[in-house]
Formats: C-alpha cells, structure tokens, sequence
C-alpha cells in the first residue's frame, strides 16, 4: 500500500507542475538554467561513454565470430544494432539518472530542508512549477545528446574494428548499412523522450516530499536513483514490446 500511495502521490504531483504556471520572464531563466546544467554539462560523460561502450561492443563481437564463413561486416551490423536500439537511449539514461537525478533530488531536497519551498509557497508561487516545470522542459533537449551518443558508439566501434585489425573499414561501413530500418531510429528517440519525463519527476518527487534533515537528503538521491532505474528497466522493456513487439 506505501508504494500504491507514493505512485498516486506522484501523478498527482505531475497534475500540480502544469497548473498556476510562472510568467515566462522568470521560467525563460530557469529554463535555460536548467539546459546548461542538466544536458549541456552531461555532454561530456555522455560522450565517453557511448565512444568506449562502441568499441566494446565491436571487439567482443569480432572476437565471437570467430568462423571464417561469417562475413566481417557483421561486426559493424552488431555494433550498429547494439549501440542505437539499446545503448545510447537506455544505458545512457541510466547514467544520467546517476548524475542528473541526483543532483535534482539533491537540490530541491535541500531547498525543502532549508524552508525554501515554504518561502515560495508563502509568497504565492506555485513551487512544484517553478522547480520541477523547467527540468522537463530542459530534458526534452535530452534526445540530442542520445543522438550524439548513437554517433560517437558507432565511431567507437569503427574505431575499434580498423585500429585492432578486427575488420576493414570497407567491410564495418557495409555492415553499418545492412538491412538497416530507419523505425530503429524512432523508436530510440520515442524510449528517449519517455526516459527524459522520468529522469526529471521520479527524483524532483522523492527530494520534494523528503522529510528529515540534511542526512536524509543523501539517502533520498540514493532511494530516487534506484526507483528511477527501476521505472527505465521496466518503460524499456513496456515500449520495447509495444514499438517493435509482433
């Protein structure tokens, strides 16, 4: 019954974001405050990431098809079908729950600790828009640092494939073009959009009706981090079969 209460607890809370909004003066900032911080600055981890996950990929692969009957470009088919449909928009999100999340969390948890929140609801404001409505918005720009990640797994993997002599370039490119399904594309990028809603109000949730002090602001982000993977595993498996499912 606690988890039924917090998940109603939390609709109805997605329900408040959109109501009473701020005058767009002060949400412009806030916004583009919250773009800087949360999509911009992850560029770089998220970049690191998909380069080396790219090349993991390839050379595990190579050293798999070990027949010399399997065409090498199989390789940069596997790394191609690896890195768009799963790793760039899943494994990623899941890192950004680890730094996004949980500096979210951590923040509004802490402006709750310090009666920020109560300052601003005296005042008038609507304090679930004026924090959590600006994240949303700034994760829909999400979908372009997955976007850079799809391209820079796959340069891994090129990468990986030329300089470790586990297959031509010619033969990575062609594997890069074989039977390729543009809805591969879509579907990633709809898994996206579905996984940046939940990067931004599952961990908003847990640090705006944390209770305690400072302490419990640490296992907050720590109780947001496991239950918005939990909510990614279970949304990647849920579009997954709906998108691509027969």
């Amino acid at each position: 019954m606690k988890h039924l209460a917090a998940i109603g607890q939390y609709f109805l809370m997605v329900r408040e974001v959109f109501k009473k909004p701020t005058k767009w003066r002060i949400m412009k900032t806030l916004i583009l405050k919250e773009i800087d911080e949360l999509v911009y600055g992850s560029l770089g981890i998220i970049i690191f990431i998909a380069f080396f996950i790219g090349g993991v990929v390839t050379i595990q692969t190579a050293l798999n098809l070990t027949s010399p009957l399997i065409p090498k470009s199989l390789i940069g088919f596997a790394a191609r079908q690896s890195v768009i449909l799963e790793f760039a928009p899943t494994f990623t999100s899941v890192i950004m729950v680890g730094k996004v999340g949980s500096y979210i969390t951590s923040s509004i948890g802490t402006m709750r600790v310090t009666e920020q929140i109560d300052a601003l609801e005296v005042m008038g404001v609507n304090s679930l828009n004026y924090l959590v409505f600006p994240k949303i918005i700034a994760m829909l720009f999400y979908p372009f640092a997955v976007a850079i990640a799809m391209y820079v797994g796959v340069l891994g993997g090129w990468v990986a494939a030329v300089f470790g002599n586990y297959a031509p370039s010619g033969d990575f490119i062609e594997g890069l073009q074989l039977d390729f399904i543009p809805f591969h594309i879509s579907y990633a990028f709809i898994k996206t959009y579905v996984f940046s809603f939940v990067i931004a109000t599952v961990p908003a949730y847990h640090g705006f009706y944390m209770k305690g002090g400072a302490l419990e602001v640490g296992k907050a982000s720590t109780t947001a981090f496991v239950w918005t993977s939990v909510a990614i595993i279970i949304l990647n498996y849920v579009l997954t079969q709906l998108l691509l499912g027969q």
